[in-house]
């Protein structure tokens, strides 16, 4: 009777510690790279609830020169009537998986024109994602700008 009131004990321990299995890793950083390209689509076409959608309540960003930019900051900026964008792609996109938290970083080079001014803006950038509640949101960005690649010297 010890014996099997003792296996029993052993099973529900075990069933208790069973976890249900993680979503495949592949998968989960495929799902972040559609996520991250929508997100960069909705930016260029200046959709506020698409842009809105991805972002966490408490998201921030920071940008190349130190500056630190609220959710309604950031909002703002993008959608602001003088600033456009072209089309981007985005080069070297790697994304970590750490639990709850993933962290995809890439470089952009950016173009586009702000109150009729032409601009081009190289940089690397860290987009610091969280899930809750099944759902992935960015929590934080953090942009540094790249320098120009030096000129070619000719001979």
């Amino acid at each position: 009777m010890r014996g099997a009131v003792a296996a029993l004990a052993a099973a529900a321990v075990a069933a208790g510690c069973a976890s249900t299995p993680a979503p495949d890793r592949a998968a989960v950083k495929a799902q972040l790279i559609a996520q991250a390209d929508a997100w960069d689509k909705a930016i260029v076409r200046k959709d506020r609830a698409a842009i809105e959608s991805n972002l966490h309540p408490a998201f921030f960003q920071i940008g190349r020169r130190g500056d630190r930019s609220t959710r309604a900051e950031f909002i703002d900026g993008l959608l602001d009537p003088k600033l456009t964008l072209d089309p981007y792609t985005v080069d070297d996109l790697e994304v970590h998986l750490h639990g709850d938290t993933a962290l995809l970083t890439a470089t952009t080079r950016m173009r586009g024109a702000y109150d009729g001014q032409r601009f081009e803006s190289h940089y690397r950038y860290i987009d610091v994602y969280l899930r809750e509640n099944g759902a992935w949101k960015i929590v934080s960005v953090q942009i540094t700008g790249l320098a120009p690649p030096p000129p070619v010297a000719t001979k």
